[in-house]
């Protein structure tokens, strides 16, 4: 990003250079646009010069002449001239803006494109608002790069030499003190616009923040409001709009101070046009035609300093646009990393980690050298306090993250080299807070597989009984479910995400603490979609409820980033290590001071039942009534 922040402190011209790769690869698809779009320009600027250049023959021979033979043909010329620069000027607009539009759709489709191909790494680091500014409201200002005020301006420009020739050859004095105030001017504009370049960069930002902490809050407005808390987001959210108010109002005032600026220098000069003029014309140096010639010729001189106020704004927009833009699509794709070359096959769902060790931070190491092996078909949980490194596993896993060390390898081939569009779609994911789409049940089931025949996604939600639920809405599967699953109660939400899973037909199953938010009747019901899901693919599992898991084909206990056992259930139990430890906590160890002592012997030996969870509360007291 170094390119990126020297490129927003340097000056116009730096920047421009900086930008024009971006900008020719912009315009490049356009041309044949632009050039049309000058063509029309060329022809609308020339046809409004017929007016002013008329003048003087109406004044001087017209009517000084009294030559009243030419007046008819002279108006017909105006008219005629007036007519063309209309029609080309409405076709210029069509041509220009209506492109510019496009380029603005066809940039927003880019860059969400891109935006969706990003590591995951790069979602935590930014706010999902500040990528909606992004994608949204970024690209706005780049319209002006083909849009109709650039053109217009070059024409402002050329309508200006042409000008200027004529106001030379009228009188080169008056000419002359003209362009001195104007370049006096210029001088001042190029410094009043070095002071507005930051203040449009800055209100990218603002307005990113402000959009992103809106986001954030109409997506949690449940916890906002559990809190009683709409008070303090309304201050929140006003505090950041004044921000972005505050810059606007900066901004505005600089653009005010150019155009009073602009506006005295036309008084100032028309004032010595006036004076210098008057004694030229009572000298006998130039005509009452030619002066007047002149003052309409000195407006097209003039007005692209007018234009220059305007379209430098619009300019300064696109550019720190295209320049949050371009950080954007600078950012590589994590499909696009050279190493991954390879095409991952039919997975038969072998899973090995050699030695892996990963940081999130340089220097912040999370995970410690892990190996284990996944064989095919088989059941892995994945036990161990919050904040253990759980998760990171089944990140690495997904190929969310690249370990730092080590090797993980599928089917025995190094996952780092292997495709991800040919890897995950061989992936399932169940997790515990169920994302669903504000759709229908079936448009969410068919995410996994949009392809999927109707009989397939009713097959899938009969499996993970969506059909006990669906069938007695009035619209069935048609039913809308809300943002994020609102409108359907957590194991609703889950049943879908399951059937989503299961029309996906995965070889490696991910379930993240799947059945953890719900309830036991709830649970009981999703364990027989669970089970279909799970049979006869490599599942990893991760589950606080330690009941749920007691039989995978392997467990291992992960602590502070560790592998610190491995086993069965049976096998860790009966070793009464760091998961006897964390079972026995969990389940209630203490109802044995209940038992006879050789009964208590007797069930710690078998381990204790899930079912059973006597109160922590009460054993409490026994102990102490025996102590």
């Amino acid at each position: 990003m170094a390119d990126v922040s020297k490129t927003a402190s340097a000056s116009t011209p730096e920047r421009l250079r900086a930008l024009l790769p971006d900008i020719l690869a912009l315009v490049k698809p356009r041309r044949r646009l632009l050039a049309m779009g000058f063509a029309l320009m060329v022809i609308s600027r020339a046809s409004s010069l017929v007016l002013p250049a008329s003048t003087k023959f109406l004044i001087d021979d017209v009517i000084g002449k009294h030559r009243t033979e030419w007046l008819l043909p002279l108006v017909g010329a105006v008219l005629a001239a007036t007519a063309l620069q209309g029609v080309t000027s409405f076709a210029l607009t069509q041509l220009l803006s209506k492109g510019a539009q496009r380029l603005i759709a066809e940039l927003r489709s880019k860059v969400q494109a891109h935006v969706g191909r990003l590591p995951v790494a790069y979602y935590d680091s930014n706010k999902t608002g500040i990528l909606v500014s992004r994608i949204m409201s970024d690209v706005e200002g780049i319209r002006n790069l083909i849009g109709t005020g650039l053109v217009e301006f070059v024409g402002g420009l050329l309508t200006a030499a042409i000008a200027l020739a004529v106001l030379i050859r009228i009188s080169p004095l008056l000419t002359g003190l003209a362009l001195l105030f104007m370049a006096a001017f210029a001088l001042a504009l190029r410094k009043a616009f070095g002071a507005v370049r930051p203040i449009f960069r800055e209100r990218g930002k603002i307005t990113a923040e402000v959009t992103g902490r809106l986001t954030e809050s109409l997506g949690g407005v449940r916890v906002v409001k559990g809190y009683h808390a709409e008070s303090r987001e309304a201050e929140v959210f006003t505090g950041g709009v004044r921000k972005l108010l505050d810059n606007v109002l900066s901004s505005l005032t600089a653009i005010s101070w150019m155009s009073f600026g602009a506006t005295l220098l036309l008084g100032v000069v028309g004032s010595v046009v006036m004076f210098v003029g008057a004694r030229q014309i009572l000298s006998g140096a130039i005509t009452l035609g030619d002066f007047v010639t002149f003052t309409m010729f000195l407006a097209f001189l003039s007005a692209p300093i007018f234009q220059v106020v305007g379209i430098g704004t619009q300019l300064s927009e696109a550019f720190a646009g295209l320049e949050r833009t371009r950080e954007v699509l600078r950012e590589r794709p994590e499909d696009e990393d050279p190493r991954r070359v390879a095409t991952a096959g039919p997975v038969s769902g072998e899973v090995t980690f050699e030695g892996v060790s990963f940081a999130y931070e340089t220097g912040k190491p999370v995970l410690h050298e892990v190996s284990f092996r996944a064989a095919p078909g088989t059941v892995t949980a994945l036990v161990g306090p919050s904040g253990s490194g759980k998760s990171t596993i089944i990140g690495l896993i997904t190929a969310f993250h690249a370990p730092v060390s080590g090797a993980i390898r599928i089917n025995g081939v190094d996952l780092t080299t292997v495709r991800l569009d040919s890897y995950r779609t061989q992936l399932g994911v169940v997790l515990q807070e169920t994302f669903l789409f504000d759709g229908t049940i079936r448009e969410n089931v068919a995410f996994a597989r949009p392809d999927a025949s109707q009989e397939q996604i009713l097959e899938a939600c009969r499996i993970a009984r969506v059909d006990e639920f669906a069938e007695s809405f009035e619209k069935k599967y048609d039913t809308v479910v809300g943002e994020r699953g609102v409108k359907l109660s957590g194991g609703q939400r889950q049943r879908v995400s399951i059937a989503r899973a299961i029309l996906a037909d995965p070889r490696i199953l991910i379930l993240d603490e799947a059945t953890s938010s719900l309830d036991s009747e709830s649970e009981a019901m999703i364990q027989e979609g669970l089970a279909y899901l799970m049979k006869g693919r490599t599942t990893f599992v991760i589950a606080h409820r330690l009941s749920t898991i007691r039989r995978a084909d392997q467990i291992l206990v992960i602590e502070a980033g560790r592998l610190v056992e491995r086993g069965t259930h049976e096998s860790l139990y009966a070793a009464r290590g760091r998961y006897w430890d964390l079972y026995t906590r969990q389940h209630g160890v203490e109802a044995n001071l209940f038992l006879a002592p050789g009964e208590a012997k007797e069930q710690a030996e078998a381990g204790p039942s899930p079912e059973k969870k006597p109160s922590s509360a009460l054993a409490d007291a026994v102990r102490l009534l025996r102590g």
